[in-house]
Parts: structure tokens; C-alpha cells; sequence
């Protein structure tokens, strides 16, 4: 069955110009601006129009020391997660208090709310570009002991409501809630700076509070419905497009007011519009359907159906974000071609967004306290702790797009891997040197586990379009 998107036949030419590859010399503007503004030192991004990109060192690095930390261009929590941590939907630090977090995660377990899902569908990748992000305490706990013993809900609920305080929580301070300034009662923040960032970047386009229409509230509420029951990378697709809609309607009344004129027309201005999608272009690589891993339990003679269907997910994802947030001047941003380069972007160069959850370090704090004091602790804490079972320490989980990180190439022996250090309590990715790392040498890390067995690895990494010849797949091979 061919899937036919009108407006990818009414813009072709202007899609066709979206998505040409940048020519080398305006990427290694674009990224020798996005180091220099981001004050990340002793790195540097190197374009090269035959082999893509690169991160190199310009100073020396030792072993566990931070190479890079990198600011998203975009990321969203998984859906589900959002009942086990309650944090910032900007820059996703933890908000509330240790009280409250304990409180709705029991809240919701009393529910029966599933706990530690990620909300993807069968036809997720599984990979991304640099596994799980690792943090000190190591992987992030899920949920599912059998054993929770229960609290009464008036227990809970003066938790939730901050009536009651738990022993040592004040040295564990997290930052006060803080409204989406469309009051749509589903995003909060940790400061008013971080909420006016997320309402001027997508979310004024993507709130469904008061101050959006009530059509547009409904149209949102349904692509949000579809995109929880299939895949929540629909959601991210939506943050990109709404992101560059909104560059450009910025870039374009700059023009007019330098220009002193007024505009009434709706038709397409390129330039514009490709200078709004200029950070976007910089990380996409193939659509969606085109690059996504074939799940084990599909057989490869029923792969063409298993691509169209989808081509076909995507495809009414997209007419239900269409209905919501269309825009006549943007018109080719809401083409199937563009959306699928979009979540296909997110397929191959995503890393998993984590933040270590606070909870974890308040009952590691009680747990180390002086016998005396423990003991007293722990007659409030330890029916906590039981109620809470073995997914009391879930970390915050999503996806995001992170630029300068997503330019380093992948070894199966590499100096370098993401990884949160105790001091990282936001969303922003961190890369710490595995081993020394002398100026000129190439920062790589590794998309799989590296150590599996060459010949599973190699296949891991087709998903990627490659096949890695890093010195140890050459030792490996010859072997």
C-alpha cells in the first residue's frame, strides 16, 4: 500500500533543500560557534565532507577526567517515568522535595500504575548512540519487588502535601515546583528561567493549557494519546518541529522589523526557514522506517511489511500533530519525509537522557549515619523503604538529542563514555575520559557493549550503516 503525504509532493523542491546535507564549511562554522558559546574547552569538532564528523582533543585528558559536557538541543521524558520522578521538563533536575518525590511514587503505586516503563513500541531500535548513561551508583533500579508493604494513604498523601517531614531530608534541598506559563498543569520546573526557556523554544506551541485554543487542546491531547499507545518519540519529533516553527517566526519578524517592513502573506521564505532548521540538519542521517533495527521476532522475508507499517505509524502520528500545530508558512516541516528523517535522527544519534534520582542518596545518607542516629532514622525511613521495594532509586529516563556529543564516532575500544559523575543532577549528557587522551587523538566511544563477541558487535553496528574497523575489530577479524 502506498502511503501518499500531499504536502510532500506540493513543497518537493523545498523539502529536497532541507534535507541536503550542510556543505562542510557552514557545519564547521556551525560548530566551532556552538564550543565557543557553550564554553566546552580542550575539544574541538572536525567536519570533513567525506568522512562526517569528528571530536578531537586540544588539550590532554586523564583517565575519569570530563571531556565534554553537552547542553540537548532537545529531549522529553518517557511517559511512564513520569510517575516515578518528578523533575523539570526543561533542563529535567529532580523539583519538589524528597518528601514529595517518595509520596507520588507510593501514590501511584498504590494505583497499580505500571512503575520504570519506557513507553516505545515493539518497533524501538533498543539501541542508541551510546547506551546507557552509567552514573556513580551505577544502573538505575526498576521496579517490581512483590514484597512492598503498605502505607495508609493519609501517611502518603502528608508526604505528597508536605505535612510531614522526613529525618536528614533538608540536606537534600530540591529546587520549589514551578508552573508552565500556559498553566497546562502537566509541565513544571525547577525556576521561572528554565519554564520561560521551554515556553519560547516548543512547548508554547505543544501546551495544552488555558491560553491555547480549545481545538488546539483537543487535536494536542489526541497526537499526545497516540503517541503514549505506540511510541513517545512522536513527542520529540513534535518538540523539533515546534522548535523550528517557532526559529523561524523569531527569525523572520527580526528580518521584517530590520528591514522596516510587514509582511501579510503566507508564503514559504527558504532562507529562513533553512537557517531555523540549520541545528536540526546537523544530526539527521535516515528516515526512520528506513534505518530502524528488524525486531528478532520479525522475519527478514517480512521486512518490507514491517517497514510500511512503520512508514504508516509515523505517518498518522504526523496527520494528528498536523491537525494541532500546522502552520501554512512551514509548511514542509510537516511532510512524512522530514518527520521520518526526524525520529530517524533520534534512532541513530539519541543518547538515553538519565538523571540519578535524590531518593537513592537520602537512604545511602540514613543508611550511613552513626548507629545511635540511624537507629532512630530508621524507625520513620525503614517502612518507607519496604513500601517503596526494590524501585525506590529509579532514575529519570527519556531521550535526547545532545549535538556535540552526537558528533563522536564510535570504537570498540574507546577513550571515552558517557557517564553522570555525582555532581550531575541535570539533563545535560557528560563524557568523561576512559583512559589518557593526548591532543590530536580522537574522542570515540561506543555505541553497543563493546564487549561482546566480534561478530555480534559487527552486527549490532549494521543497524548504524557501518562496520567498524577499529584496531580491535582488526585484531578480532585476523584471528
Amino acid at each position: 500500500m502506498e502511503i501518499i503525504c500531499p504536502i510532500d509532493e506540493q513543497f518537493a523542491p523545498q523539502i529536497s533543500a532541507l534535507l541536503q546535507s550542510p556543505p562542510s564549511q557552514i557545519a564547521q562554522e556551525y560548530f566551532d560557534n556552538l564550543l565557543a558559546t557553550r564554553n566546552c574547552h580542550g575539544i574541538r569538532v572536525k567536519v570533513d565532507g567525506h568522512i562526517g564528523k569528528g571530536v578531537y582533543a586540544d588539550a590532554e585528558f586523564k583517565a575519569g577526567e570530563l571531556v565534554l559536557k553537552d547542553q540537548m538541543l532537545v529531549g522529553s521524558q518517557h511517559t511512564e517515568n513520569k510517575m516515578d520522578c518528578y523533575v523539570c521538563a526543561s533542563c529535567f533536575r529532580f523539583i519538589g522535595s524528597i518528601e514529595l518525590q517518595i509520596g507520588r511514587k507510593l501514590y501511584f503505586d498504590r494505583l497499580g500504575v505500571p512503575s520504570g516503563n519506557h513507553c516505545h513500541s515493539d518497533s524501538s531500535n533498543g539501541e542508541d548512540d551510546s547506551c546507557v548513561v552509567e552514573n556513580n551508583h551505577g544502573e538505575c533500579s526498576t521496579s517490581g519487588s512483590q514484597n512492598k508493604i503498605p502505607l495508609s494513604q493519609e501517611f502518603i498523601e502528608s508526604l505528597v502535601d508536605g505535612q510531614f517531614s522526613l529525618p536528614y531530608s533538608e540536606k537534600f534541598p530540591l529546587p520549589v515546583p514551578t508552573p508552565c506559563c500556559g498553566w497546562c498543569g502537566e509541565e513544571y520546573y525547577c525556576s521561572q528561567h528554565c519554564a520561560k526557556i521551554d515556553w519560547e523554544t516548543s512547548h508554547s506551541l505543544l501546551c495544552m493549557g488555558e491560553k491555547s485554543k480549545l481545538s488546539r487542546r483537543k487535536a494536542l491531547s489526541k497526537f499526545v494519546e497516540h503517541a503514549n499507545d505506540t511510541n513517545d518519540i512522536f513527542i520529540l519529533a513534535a518538540k523539533v518541529i515546534a522548535m523550528t516553527v517557532l526559529r523561524y517566526k523569531n527569525l523572520k519578524e527580526a528580518h521584517l522589523k530590520e528591514v522596516g517592513l510587514e509582511s501579510n502573506n503566507a508564503t514559504v521564505d527558504l532562507s529562513l526557514l533553512l537557517e531555523s532548521w540549520k541545528p536540526v540538519s546537523m544530526g539527521y542521517k535516515k528516515r526512520w522506517w528506513d534505518c530502524i533495527a528488524l525486531p528478532e521476532d520479525v522475519d527478514e522475508i517480512d521486512e518490507v511489511a514491517f517497514r510500511l507499517e512503520i512508514k504508516q505509524l509515523a505517518f498518522e502520528s504526523l496527520q494528528l500533530l498536523k491537525v494541532a500545530i500546522y502552520d501554512e508558512e512551514c509548511a514542509p516541516l510537516f511532510s512524512l519525509d522530514i518527520y521520518g528523517h526526524i525520529i530517524g535522527m533520534f534512532e541513530l544519534n539519541n543518547l538515553d537522557l538519565v538523571v540519578a534520582s535524590p531518593i537513592e542518596d537520602y537512604f545511602i545518607y540514613v543508611d550511613d549515619l552513626p548507629e545511635s542516629q540511624k537507629k532512630e532514622a530508621e524507625a520513620l525511613t525503614r517502612p518507607i523503604l519496604d513500601a517503596l521495594g526494590d524501585g525506590y532509586s529509579i532514575c529519570c529516563q527519556g531521550t535526547a538529542f545532545y549535538p556535540i556529543q552526537s558528533c563522536m564516532n564510535h570504537s570498540c575500544c574507546p577513550n571515552a563514555k558517557a557517564f553522570k559523575r555525582e555532581e550531575d543532577k541535570d539533563g545535560r549528557a557528560t563524557v568523561v575520559a576512559l583512559c589518557p587522551i593526548q591532543v590530536g587523538d580522537e574522542v570515540t566511544i561506543s555505541y553497543i557493549d563493546e564487549d561482546l563477541p566480534y561478530e555480534e558487535r559487527q552486527k549490532l553496528l549494521a543497524d548504524y550503516g557501518f562496520r567498524c574497523k577499529c584496531a580491535k575489530c582488526i585484531e578480532e577479524a585476523n584471528n
